[in-house]
Order: C-alpha cells, then sequence, then structure tokens
C-alpha cells in the first residue's frame, strides 16, 4: 500500500510537473491545490485525487483515440469501397472513363473522400444513362423479335426492363446493341412491305375474282384487315406462309376460271361473227369478250373472273346457241352473197357449189349441217380474196386500158360532131380532152401487148388460164389486136378509095373541061368533111369551122361519158363466141367510109392539130 502511495505520489508529482499552469487546464490546478491546500487535505489525499484525475483524463483519452481510429478505419473502408466502385464503373463504363489519381501521403481521407465524390456521382449518372439506354434498345430488340417470332411482348409494369448483366455498359456494347437493332429493324421493314405486297396482291385477286378480301386475309391473321397502325400488323412467318398459300389458291383459281372463260368468250365469238351480232348486241358483253386476246397477267378488271359474269356469259352463249339454228340459213346465203360480190368485183367466176338454190336445197333436206356449209363459204371467200389480190396488176391494166376505150369512143363520136371547133360554152374543155384522148389512144396498142404479156406471165406463174367473167382475157386481146388490126386495112382501103375518086373527077375535068360550081364544090366539101376529117389529105380544101352563137356546142361532148359497157357486153357476148376465124372480108364502100370516119380524127392533119 505505501508502494502504491509512493508510487501515486510519484506520477502526481509527474502530472503536476507535467502540466503547464499557463493553459487552463494548468490553471484549474492549480486552483484546485490551493482550493484542497485551504481545506487542509494531506498531501497523500491530494496525490491520491489526483492520481484518480490522471486516471479519469487517460479514460477520456482513450476513448477519443479509440474513436478516432474507427472513424479513420471508416473512412479509410469509405474511401476504398468508392475507389472500388470507381474503378468498376470506369470499367463497365469502359476505357474513355474517368481515372482517379491522388497523393495519399500528403492529402487527408476526408480530402481524398471529398476529391472521388463527384467523379463517382458523375460515373453513376453515366451508368444510369447507359444503363437505360442499353434497356431501351435491349427493349426494342426484344419487341421486334417478339413481332418476328409471333409472340405477344409486354412488360409487366411497363417499365424498361432492367439488365440481367450491368458490368458491360461500354460504348462498343451499345453499338453491338444498335447493330443488332438495326439489322432487326430492317428485317421488320422487310417483313412489314413484304406483307403490304402479299395483302395487295390478294386484294388485287380477290378484286378480279369477285371474292370476300377481308374475310379472306381475316383467315390468314386477323390484324391484316383494318388495322391503322403498322406495329399492330403481324409479320411472323406463319402470317407470311399464310398470305404465300392465300396467293397460291388464289392464282390456281384465276387460273382456272381464265381457262373457263376463255373458252366460253371463244364460243360467243364464234356465234357472234356466225350471227353477225351488232355492236348493240355485243356491247354488254365487250369487256368479257376482250380477255380472248389476253394473257392472264393482263386480265385485271373487278369482278371480271366472279362466278356471276362467267354464269352470265354462258347463259348467252346457250341463248345464242338456241337462236343460231333459226338463223343460219340466212347468214349461209349472205356469206354467199359476200362471195358474189368480191368474185364480180374481181371479174371471177364464183365456185358453183355452193350456188344459193343449192345451199337452199341441201339446209332444207338437213343433209348437211349449216356450220359446214358456211365454213366452205368462208374458205371460198378466203381463196377468192388471196386470187383477188394476185390479179389486182393485171385488173388494174384492164381498167385502164377499157378507160383508154371509152376515150376513143368518145373521139369518135366527137370527130363526127360538126360544131366541135364552135366557139362556145366548153369547147376549149373538149378540146383538151380530144387532144388528152388521141394520145391516149395511140397507147391502146401498146396497152393491148402489155397486158398479154403480163397474163401470160401470170398463167406461166399458176399454170391456170387468166379468165375475165369466165372467158380467158388472152382470147379477148388477141381478138381485139385483130378487130384494130381489120380496121386499120378498112382505113387505108378507104384511104385509096378517097384517091381513086379525086383522080376520077380530076380526069372528068379534064375530058369535059367543066367544074363545079364553087357553091356545089363547098357543099360537096363541107359534106365529105363531115364524115372524113382527114379529107384534106386528098386535094380536098380544109374546111372552115363554122361559127355559131355562144352556148351552141352540143351539150353531150362537154361532158365525160363511159362507154366501157360496150366492151363488158362485149366479153358477155364472146362466150357465145365459137373457134370460127374472123371475118376479113372487105365489106361495101358505104360501110368502109362510115369506119373510116369513125377513126380519121385521131390523124395528125385533123383540124385540131391545124388549130
Amino acid at each position: 500500500m505505501g508502494e502504491m502511495v509512493v508510487a501515486g505520489y510519484g506520477m502526481d508529482k509527474a502530472l503536476r510537473a507535467s502540466v503547464s499552469f499557463d493553459t487552463p487546464c494548468g490553471a484549474l490546478l492549480r486552483e484546485l491545490e490551493q482550493i484542497w491546500t485551504e481545506i487542509g487535505e494531506r498531501e497523500q489525499d491530494k496525490d491520491r485525487m489526483f492520481l484518480e484525475l490522471e486516471t479519469e483524463c487517460m479514460r477520456v483519452y482513450r476513448r477519443k483515440v479509440d474513436s478516432a481510429n474507427a472513424e479513420r478505419a471508416q473512412l479509410r473502408q469509405s474511401l476504398m469501397a468508392k475507389e472500388a466502385e470507381l474503378k468498376a464503373l470506369v470499367a463497365s463504363i469502359g476505357e474513355n472513363g474517368p481515372r482517379f489519381t491522388v497523393d495519399e501521403k500528403h492529402t487527408s481521407l476526408k480530402d481524398q473522400l471529398a476529391a472521388v465524390a463527384p467523379l463517382l456521382e458523375d460515373l453513376r449518372v453515366k451508368k444510369q444513362d447507359r444503363v437505360k439506354q442499353i434497356s431501351n434498345v435491349q427493349c426494342q430488340i426484344e419487341k421486334i423479335k417478339a413481332q418476328i417470332s409471333d409472340h405477344n411482348y409486354q412488360d409487366s409494369d411497363g417499365s424498361i426492363k432492367q439488365l440481367n448483366d450491368d458490368h458491360d455498359l461500354s460504348t462498343r456494347r451499345i453499338s453491338d446493341l444498335q447493330m443488332q437493332l438495326r439489322n432487326l429493324q430492317k428485317e421488320k421493314s422487310d417483313r412489314l412491305q413484304k406483307v403490304f405486297i402479299y395483302v395487295d396482291e390478294v386484294h388485287s385477286l380477290c378484286a378480279v375474282l369477285g371474292m370476300d378480301f377481308p374475310k379472306t386475309v381475316k383467315e390468314v391473321h386477323p390484324s391484316l384487315h383494318g388495322s391503322n397502325s403498322e406495329n399492330s400488323t403481324n409479320i411472323s412467318d406463319s402470317t407470311l406462309e399464310g398470305l404465300t398459300q392465300t396467293i397460291l389458291k388464289l392464282k390456281a383459281e384465276k387460273k382456272t376460271r381464265v381457262l373457263k372463260l376463255q373458252e366460253t368468250v371463244e364460243k360467243l365469238h364464234k356465234l357472234w361473227n356466225l350471227m353477225e351480232s351488232t355492236e348493240k348486241e355485243r356491247i354488254h358483253f365487250s369487256e368479257v369478250a376482250a380477255i380472248l386476246g389476253s394473257t392472264e397477267e393482263e386480265i385485271n378488271s373487278p369482278g371480271i373472273l366472279s362466278l356471276e359474269t362467267i354464269q352470265k356469259t354462258e347463259e348467252e352463249v346457250e341463248k345464242l346457241t338456241v337462236q343460231k339454228t333459226s338463223r343460219m340459213k340466212e347468214l349461209v346465203l349472205k356469206k354467199r352473197l359476200e362471195l358474189e360480190g368480191i368474185c364480180r368485183n374481181a371479174h371471177m367466176e364464183p365456185d358453183m357449189s355452193t350456188a344459193p338454190e343449192k345451199i337452199t336445197a341441201l339446209i332444207d333436206s338437213g343433209l348437211v349441217d349449216p356450220c359446214e356449209l358456211l365454213s366452205s363459204i368462208e374458205v371460198q371467200i378466203t381463196k377468192a380474196n388471196e386470187e383477188s389480190l394476185t390479179r389486182k396488176d393485171i385488173m388494174e391494166r384492164v381498167d385502164k386500158w377499157l378507160s383508154a376505150c371509152d376515150e376513143e369512143t368518145w373521139l369518135e363520136e366527137y370527130n363526127q360532131d360538126d360544131n366541135r371547133y364552135s366557139a362556145g360554152r366548153g369547147a376549149h374543155l373538149n378540146l383538151k380532152r380530144a387532144e388528152k384522148a388521141r394520145i391516149t389512144v395511140q397507147k391502146i396498142p401498146t396497152m393491148i401487148d402489155s397486158l398479154i404479156a403480163k397474163t401470160f406471165a401470170w398463167e406461166d406463174e399458176r399454170n391456170v388460164p387468166f379468165l375475165y367473167d369466165g372467158i380467158r382475157l388472152v382470147a379477148i386481146l388477141e381478138e381485139q389486136k385483130l378487130r384494130r388490126a381489120q380496121r386499120e386495112e378498112e382505113k387505108r382501103r378507104s384511104r385509096d378509095q378517097r384517091k381513086l375518086h379525086s383522080l376520077l373527077l380530076e380526069e372528068k375535068e379534064l375530058i369535059f373541061g367543066s367544074k363545079p360550081s364553087p357553091r356545089k364544090t363547098s357543099s360537096f366539101n363541107r359534106r365529105t368533111s363531115n364524115h372524113h376529117p382527114n379529107a384534106n389529105g386528098a386535094g380536098f380544101m380544109t374546111p372552115v369551122p363554122r361559127r355559131v352563137s355562144a352556148g351552141s356546142a352540143t351539150p353531150e361532148l362537154l361532158t365525160p361519158r363511159s362507154y366501157s359497157g360496150r366492151y363488158n357486153n362485149y366479153f358477155k357476148e364472146n362466150r357465145r363466141l365459137t373457134a370460127a376465124p374472123l371475118n376479113f372480108s372487105v365489106g361495101s364502100k358505104e360501110d368502109s367510109m362510115s369506119s373510116f370516119a369513125s377513126i380519121s380524127g385521131s390523124e395528125p392533119d385533123s383540124p385540131l392539130f391545124l388549130h
């Protein structure tokens, strides 16, 4: 006990020695010691109480030290946690994140915490933004995947899904997710476009076939009709497959109906052509009739292939089939008239096997189907048209020859007119026409020779004779050449007789020494010139045209007249001619003079040439 007191006393001395009396604690100790001295406390009690006071101070210091150690450890742990979180955030965000560096020897823990706090807060905000961004992209990806895989995609709370893995928040991951999203969006767009194309095709096919479009697409998927949003339209594989199968079925149905309707329309066309239906009768089925020459892809008119349209067309065919029997006889006879018209225009003989009386007898007897007769006549019409084309060149030459013959006949009558040189109205027109007619008449022999050569070439090429109204054209042309030669011979004889007559008159004047009076000579010359316009070549005076008042020209000479009927009648009369040779005997003097007068106007010494 004494040792403890001594020790305590020693400690009390040390405490009092270590405490400066200048400090508040030292002043309090000094004041406490004075109070104890005044009280009369013993030194041992003072030392004991100082010892207790020191012990109590040590406990307070220890608590403070322990508290400070705990706070330091907490700060170090917090700093380490923040640094670890900072490193984790930097690692998850990526290599471009902020880096934290500090001098630990010269910086307190609180300063270090104060420095790392704003960086950590920025990284947390950045992480949250990255989380939202990645979650949003993943949400869109999952939603598109669900649309493609035909699974409903709905969040339970309607918010963005939380990431299952938030350790990788780098921009590379965001880029990968965005690339995946773009690919899915492109696939979605392609699928949506394909769906729209398929739906449009289904709509077009349904319109052509007259089918219910909404009902057809709703059987594939309800969202394909009546949806106003692209997101509500189903784009799954099952929908695309369903649309594909629907299109194939509709195309097969369209092909079947096209073949059926085209077969019906073909019958309808035959009946129309057979019965020569009018446009008014055909107009109700004009649109349907147009598909006969159209391909399957070109048939796109709404309702053109509906069951109702096909049924109406079949009913029209049945109605026309019933009417056909009663009108076939009329149609066959009408076609025969058409054949005869073609042959008549081409101057050919129609086939007598389908003569009207034979057709009537065959149809009435029921031995021949009217359709077969009609087909036979149509074949004959086709052949007649083809032969008419091969005869076209020759027939045009025949027409020119006949026209030249008309001009020759007109010229003959014109030359016999006493008033042709009058100054009446229209006389100059007749003079011009006469001049042209003489030129044309001079070409007639060449025309005939060329026409004969062409006809022979045609006959050699086809090994058949060229018939004109049933008579061989070459025979007609040869006979015309012979007749023209005969006329030329008669003309020459008439000219010789005129010369002989002139010589007799001159001899008579020399023998008897008398001349006809001027009055008689003038009358004779005038009379002779009326019949022989070229009498001046035999020594007669050139006749002087008589003056007449205006308007005295013969009206028939002022307008062209056609005399081709004369030659056509000649062709018909030649059917009765035999193969006997032509008669070249010399006619009477009057006939020779008359024949000469008919052609003498074409000689160059006519009064027209003199003028």
